[in-house]
């Protein structure tokens, strides 16, 4: 017998007694959510407060697997995580509920867990809600202290999307103390070292996946970093309403934008840094530019940058574009030491900081240095060369350590980068990011929070570490920065040359050959590459020119300042269409044209509004009558299972009435022709048995 419950049916699991949840849109139906793997029932226990209710989930046959049993058994030691509530789970199995699974097939390997009162984000992006600035912050920490939670765990949650963050801090029945603001759900894909890999792996969500990156699906400790940042960034500009106004749909983002220099993400960056600051815009801007998940800022990042907000406090719009900023040392100096004053003071107690400086003790740097150099013997390059990075912001300027660290600095360049590469940013580069100190330091918290790592260090290595302090204080900068590094290349170069000698000849010329493919391949996706960044920053440096230029009419009298703003708006619209359609118009034609443009802009803005109106509300109402449809069908199944034909046949005619009035898109939702063909072969004939689907 398939388990498909109506409103009120009663159910024991595990002992305990409950009811199923009757839907709040669509009376008469129950309160069930579908999604990827399955189907979510709410059970309302008999004995017990509303806010004590459960979610069981039946999965399809596709993801019933004997293995859910040791996973939920896993997960259960992260229940006591903020936002990881539904980690506490119960597997119905044959040997514990043999007799409930009898009767219902469908609920073998099913899953009984907290069910998370609220909305989802994806319906606060739906409905085009705006948010208040202290909303906003509120459930973008919340997010952020979850994400770094799980981080320092090595657990991610590989499916992170609108639809997968609950909002309790919405939530209309009243909560005890001490609930999460945020929750995770859909956590079957849930990355951990200590779990195996599913056998059916997600590609992320549309608007929330990085393109770059993603192919074959997402499992890793990084899975997160990006579509988390990108619902932080939502959270934030959801309190402006130009940013909810402007919104894809189901996102902000379409999946087609994605990493992209699209206008929605340059209207997002500006609108989060004139509305929480530039920390908060760069950090936003690294995920989008990033060219894999592992360089995406951590959560970690984004919550101490999030601590130093206020809720009360709007941020002004910086003076200059950060392109702008960047290429001045004095401005990014003092940017830093702004920086530095906003880290909260224990959090830099605790990493040996003293304030107004960026000096640690010597045991967090020397740490830092002997982790990196195990990474590194074990072949992990990228990560040595970003602890060697956190490690160069905090030690002393022109001090033997400094000149030690960027010589080890430089050599990983050298090996993870082509040699032009690496010639062209090399130690400048690395200065120059120093106006993301307080990332680094973000990446010492968590180095340090370790504590498994830093008590082996500290275990193994207590004599090493004072050996290597001695010889690095007797070092010369620049002569032993090139001898290190000569010696470096000496060893490598041996050790290819008798790897060489041990392979046969041919084997040799083959290597050789396709050495000089890749070689040849990897010089032409350089320049590729090259030739990318020349155009994206072109484009760049035109937002910034059109940024200055709106700030220079801000000084103009208020009278015409409203009116001067849309003229020379229009006058970028039309450069930018003249710019699609390869300069047809002729200069001739440019004082007429600027009415023209302008006008038409109004137009085509008004019809825009009018068209996203009109197909919100479509899309309610075409939601609604799904579930009205559903509830007709189980209503004639459930007639013609009493033995009442023509109540059945009642409500045939009307699923099919309601179904004629929006067939083109009634027959590309799920099982909904099936259900027609079905309903209609049943009143032509009263003895064709309708299918429970």
């Amino acid at each position: 017998m398939t388990f498909q419950p109506n409103p009120g049916d009663g159910i024991v699991v595990n002992g305990t007694a409950y009811t199923v949840g009757q839907h709040p849109a669509a009376p008469g139906v129950a309160y069930a959510q579908a999604g990827r793997q399955g189907i979510v029932y709410q059970l309302i226990p008999v004995d017990g407060e509303l806010h004590e209710a459960k979610a069981l989930k039946v999965f399809f046959p596709k993801f019933r697997i004997p293995a859910m049993v040791y996973q939920s058994e896993h997960m259960g030691n992260y229940r006591e995580i903020p936002g990881l509530q539904v980690s506490s789970r119960e597997v119905l199995t044959p040997e514990r509920n043999g007799d409930l699974i009898a009767e219902y097939p469908d609920l073998l390997y099913a899953v009984i867990m907290p069910w998370i009162h609220g909305c989802t984000w994806f319906d606060v992006i739906s409905d085009q809600r705006n948010l208040g600035r202290s909303d906003s912050l509120m459930l973008a920490k919340a997010l952020a202290a979850i994400g770094s939670s799980m981080e320092q765990r090595g657990l991610a949650h590989c499916d992170l999307s609108a639809p997968n963050v609950m909002l309790p801090f919405f939530s209309e029945v009243k909560l005890p103390e001490g609930a999460a603001a945020v929750e995770l759900v859909d956590v079957e894909q849930m990355y951990s070292p200590k779990m195996d890999r599913p056998d059916v792996l997600l590609a992320g969500s549309p608007g929330y996946a990085a393109h770059r990156t993603v192919h074959s699906g997402l499992w890793s400790s990084y899975a997160d970093r990006f579509a988390g940042a990108v619902i932080i960034a939502e959270m934030l500009g959801w309190s402006d309403p130009a940013i909810v106004n402007r919104a894809w749909g189901e996102s902000y983002f379409d999946q087609h934008e994605m990493q992209t220099p699209c206008e929605r993400y340059f209207l997002l960056k500006k609108s989060l840094g004139q509305r929480w600051g530039t920390r908060i815009a760069d950090l936003f801007g690294r995920t989008w530019d990033s060219q894999d998940l592992s360089s995406c800022p951590t959560f970690g990042e984004w919550l101490i940058a999030l601590s130093s907000l206020s809720e009360e406090e709007v941020v002004e719009e910086a003076q200059a574009p950060v392109a702008a900023a960047a290429a001045h040392d004095d401005k990014a100096d003092e940017a830093r030491s702004e920086t530095d004053q906003e880290v909260p003071a224990e959090i830099m107690a605790s990493l040996g900081i003293e304030p107004g400086t960026r000096e640690v003790n010597d045991n967090v740097v020397g740490r830092l240095f002997h982790q990196a150099r195990d990474l590194e013997d074990a072949g992990n390059l990228s990560g040595a060369l970003e602890i060697f990075r956190s490690a160069y912001h905090f030690v002393k300027k022109d001090s033997p350590l400094e000149v030690e660290l960027a010589a080890a600095i430089q050599g990983l360049e050298e090996q993870l980068r082509p040699a032009e590469e690496s010639s062209n940013k090399g130690i400048k580069a690395l200065l120059l990011s120093r106006k993301f100190m307080l990332s680094t330091a973000a990446a010492i918290v968590i180095l340090a929070g370790s504590a498994i790592t830093v008590n082996q260090i500290l275990a193994e290595k207590a004599e090493s570490r004072q050996l290597t302090a001695q010889r690095l204080a007797e070092q010369q900068a620049q002569e032993k920065e090139e001898a290190a590094r000569k010696q470096e290349e000496e060893a490598r170069r041996q050790q290819e040359e008798a790897a060489q000698k041990e392979a046969e000849a041919k084997k040799a010329e083959e290597e050789r050959k396709k050495a000089e493919e890749a070689k040849k391949a990897q010089e032409a996706e350089q320049a590729l590459k090259e030739q990318e960044k020349a155009e994206l920053q072109a484009k760049y440096e035109k937002q910034a020119k059109y940024e200055a230029y709106l700030a220079s009419l801000e000084e103009k009298k208020k009278k015409q300042a409203l009116q001067e703003k849309y003229d020379n708006q229009a006058k970028y619209e039309a450069y930018l269409a003249q710019l699609e359609e390869k300069k047809k118009r002729q200069a001739q034609e440019e004082a007429a044209a600027k009415e023209a443009a302008k006008a038409e802009a109004e137009r085509q803005a008004r019809a825009r509004a009018a068209e996203q109106a009109q197909a919100a509300a479509l899309q309610k109402q075409r939601s609604q009558n799904v579930v009205e449809l559903v509830a007709l069908y189980n209503k004639a199944y459930n007639a013609q299972v009493a033995g009442n034909k023509d109540r059945a046949k009642n409500a045939a005619r009307e699923f099919i009435q309601l179904y004629n009035k929006d067939k083109a898109y009634y027959k590309t939702v799920g099982k909904m022709s099936s259900r027609l063909s079905n309903l209609q072969k049943f009143i032509s004939d009263d003895s064709h048995w309708i299918p429970k689907l």
